[in-house]
């Protein structure tokens, strides 16, 4: 059987507690390997590691000599893209056709993305009169933050890891990484990866894990790592808040959302419609920027329904190695009971099943899998759990409106903010409608067309801080003032 090992200061380790957990594949609910379970010492191990490698040569660096390296970190995720690509989908069982167009080419540009932005930010500088008239000036340098905490999560595996690890390394940081215990096995690669191009040792380190009681709970509570980047659900985000209070240390949290899609009657239908169904169904609906709640102009809310029921019954659910497999499992039984209940709870409120509802049928070979129906209702009360709660499964409420106020009300009504969508051909509307939104990223005419360089994170409950281009180089550096008298 394979084993998924730590990789800390430069070697993969085993569990200095023997202590194991199994990865298993959710397409079969078979066992994909035995991964080493990183105690209290594992990952104190981890923590010293990165404070010396801080410390020694990647200290050291110049700027340019770190992005050299980083460069070659992306390279050599390239030169392994197959093996990168089957391990992903083996762990979290989404299709090749995703995976390979997403998460394997976005996880090695990361690195290139932030060794480039680091190479060109600007710090400020200011000339400064005193009394005596020979003046002063003052400027500013970006230094690393330190040891950074990073806890990635299972929906995009490698590529939500290096959107952290990339900008912290171009920085000068060095990382701890604990991903989610539900996909190891790519973070764990990069390892290999990292001590080709040349990273030293103890700069990139990975513990394996759980929450509470296992290593993301021994790394939150590390009194030597000096801030904590975390993307996943809102409770999780709580914990680890109050863990980083103690040592006043930095977060950077995106956090869980119930996000909207606003469709008004002059939008383009057809665009509208193959938009919904890739923010609704993509990555089986596990995606945190995903559309759980629609709302759409009265005029053509029953042709939206229409072609929406259409459009779900479309997706092809199977193997993710076959072409023509657009939908796969959720990540695990425990997730797929999860999103179960609010599909059973949809109809206990009354909810029009408009399709899905339950299981698919599925060949003998995938029979064990976590698989769940692509799932549409229209009925609810505003106030149900399933439009009120974040459900992270392939479903959405469709809900009618009648102008524009009422729709914005509806979409702010949730303590969630993280993206919404906008529908309309009517460009005055399109930025009057985004700004009155209460998230952190809209969409017009779109949805997940993302710009590195641009900010991304969530309001109210679904984050603090921004993640992207130069947003990215404010939370893992520090800016030191330096005023020189003339």
């Amino acid at each position: 059987m394979k084993e998924v090992k730590n990789y800390i200061n430069g070697q993969y380790t085993k569990s200095i507690e023997e202590k194991y957990f199994n990865n298993i594949n959710p397409t079969t609910g078979e066992v994909l390997s035995i991964v080493h379970e990183a105690g209290r010492k594992d990952v104190d191990m981890a923590v010293c590691a990165a404070r010396e490698a801080l410390k020694g040569s990647w200290g050291k660096l110049t700027v340019s000599e770190r992005t050299e390296i980083l460069y070659r970190v992306a390279d050599g995720i390239n030169k392994r893209f197959d093996e990168f690509l089957e391990a992903e989908c083996l762990d979290t069982g989404k299709p090749h056709s995703l995976a390979r167009h997403i998460d394997i080419p976005r996880g090695a540009a990361n690195f290139k993305v932030f060794a480039d932005m680091i190479k060109n930010v600007p710090t400020e500088s200011f000339e400064l009169s005193t009394p005596d008239g020979a003046g002063a000036l003052n400027y500013a340098i970006r230094r690393p933050k330190g040891v950074i905490g990073v806890i990635s999560p299972w929906n995009l595996p490698l590529l939500l890891m290096t959107w952290k690890v990339g900008p912290a390394l171009a920085c000068g940081n060095t990382v701890v990484v604990k991903p989610s215990e539900e996909t190891p096995t790519t973070t764990a690669m990069l390892g290999d990866v990292m001590k080709e191009a040349g990273v030293p040792d103890g700069v990139f380190n990975v513990v394996h894990g759980f929450g509470k009681h296992s290593a993301g709970a021994f790394l939150t509570e590390h009194a030597d790592v000096d801030a904590f980047t975390f993307t996943g659900e809102t409770g999780t985000g709580e914990l680890i808040m109050q863990s980083a209070a103690r040592g006043v240390r930095d977060v950077s949290l995106e956090l869980g959302g119930k996000n909207a899609s606003i469709v008004f009657a002059d939008c383009d239908l057809d665009k509208a419609i193959e938009g919904t169904t890739r923010s609704a169904f993509s990555n089986c609906g596990q995606v945190c920027l995903g559309t759980e709640r629609v709302y759409v102009q009265r005029s053509i809310f029953n042709e939206f329904v229409k072609r929406m029921k259409s459009s779900a019954e479309s997706l092809v659910i199977g193997a993710p190695n076959d072409n023509s497999t657009n939908l796969g499992p959720l990540i695990s039984k425990k997730h797929r009971d999860k999103v179960l209940s609010y599909y059973e709870q949809a109809v206990i409120d009354g909810a029009t099943v408009i399709t899905g509802g339950g299981i698919p049928e599925m060949a003998t070979e995938y029979s064990n899998g976590s698989w769940v129906q692509p799932t549409i209702w229209t009925g609810l009360d505003d106030k149900s759990k399933v439009v009120t709660e974040e459900i992270f499964g392939p479903c959405c409420h469709i809900r009618p409106f009648d102008n524009e106020d009422e729709v914005v009300e509806l979409a702010n009504s949730l303590p969630y903010g993280l993206a919404a969508s906008v529908w309309t051909e009517n460009i005055s509307r399109a930025h009057r409608v985004s700004a009155k939104l209460e998230v952190g990223l809209v969409w017009v005419n779109s949805w997940f067309l993302r710009d590195l360089r641009t900010a991304f994170g969530g309001s109210k409950h679904s984050g603090i801080g921004r993640e992207g281009g130069v947003h990215s180089l404010e939370f893992y550096t520090e800016l030191k003032n330096i005023c020189v008298k003339m």
